[in-house]
């Protein structure tokens, strides 16, 4: 069986389709998958053994000047690419209007969720079989659903499974163990305190283990210098790209994160975990993986789900709704899960 999926963004959105993937290759024999990414992510999908080939679509980029002769030629050569070929199925699971132009370009039968189902109803339009898929529930199964009653197939009751082998990782030049953390993310308000990274990293440090702190841009360098500062053995890494530091995230002891793509990373790869959520909410898109715990705030004004934090208070810890999630409680919930 031979299937374009549609699903290009984002990063955490990707790895939520990764369990449906892994469902469908389990249950239907010879199926090869051809998916549709934002070519950012282009790497992730190989990742599956059911995905034979990745087409990278440039949307984000080609959005931003339309009428560029170079961004033209690439949006006619990538129409030509889902032309070249007939599906037995294509299915977008994204649910958007961009997705769903995607979806129209192809050739086959075109599947994805109802008008009731998806985040802009305008989108069911593009699909000849269009599939009532709940609200309410997190996205991963919600996926999942979706493809089992596309490709028709019975849905599964196991646990999630990504289908991403770790193995094909090498661990990198490490001596001994290390934790890392994904300290970075886009929200002043999904950060966790600084000060608690600190304390977190002296606690790891002084149990014999290394901390190790990945970043991105100028701003999580800064930070995880500031972090890493006279602590011993820490360790901040050069910036590198999602395949590199997915050899440090797959070899680690354990890695504490926040809200951020980098944390869906962990959960596919089965890593003892700690996501940590404050002002964002967990229930529909959050971490979910066999080894994960997502650690949430209990105070009343969490989550707000605001990009600013809307009660500050006085105290140095801000903002206030990371205060029951203490490095104390972090590192005591890994140590006793590690030493099971």
């Amino acid at each position: 069986m031979k299937v374009l999926l549609v699903k290009t963004s984002s990063l955490g959105d990707v790895f939520h389709t990764l369990p449906a993937v892994e469902d469908a290759f389990r249950a239907i024999p010879n199926l090869e998958i051809d998916w549709v990414v934002e070519e950012g992510f282009a790497d992730i999908p190989t990742w599956h053994p059911a995905v034979k080939r990745v087409i990278p679509v440039a949307w984000r980029r080609w959005r931003k000047n339309l009428r560029d002769s170079q961004n033209r030629a690439e949006m006619k050569a990538f129409w030509q690419t889902l032309r070249s070929q007939e599906y037995d199925c294509v299915l977008d699971a994204q649910g958007l209007i961009k997705s769903a132009v995607f979806t129209r370009m192809a050739k086959g039968p075109r599947f994805g969720l109802s008008r009731h189902s998806c985040r802009e109803p305008l989108a069911a339009l593009a699909y000849q079989h269009p599939q009532n898929v709940e609200k309410g529930q997190h996205a991963i199964p919600r996926v999942r659903k979706l493809f089992a009653q596309s490709l028709g197939y019975k849905l599964p009751t196991t646990d999630v499974n990504y289908g991403v082998d770790a193995s094909r990782w090498a661990r990198p030049d490490v001596d001994g163990d290390y934790w890392v953390f994904l300290h970075g993310t886009t929200w002043i308000t999904k950060l966790w305190p600084e000060a608690y990274w600190r304390e977190l990293a002296q606690k790891v440090a002084d149990s014999g283990r290394k901390a190790i702190l990945p970043w991105g841009n100028e701003e999580e360098h800064e930070r995880a210098q500031r972090i890493a500062a006279s602590i011993p053995n820490a360790i901040v890494l050069p910036k590198m790209g999602l395949n590199a530091l997915n050899a440090y995230l797959a070899n680690a002891q354990a890695v504490v994160g926040v809200d951020t793509g980098l944390s869906h990373v962990v959960a596919a790869l089965a890593v003892p975990a700690v996501a940590i959520y404050g002002a964002t909410n967990a229930t529909l898109t959050g971490v979910l993986g066999p080894a994960v715990t997502v650690m949430s705030s209990t105070r009343s004004c969490a989550p707000c789900l605001s990009k600013t934090c809307l009660k500050p208070d006085s105290e140095a810890i801000q903002p206030p709704c990371y205060r029951d999630i203490s490095p104390e409680r972090v590192f005591t919930h890994l140590t006793a899960l590690l030493s099971r």
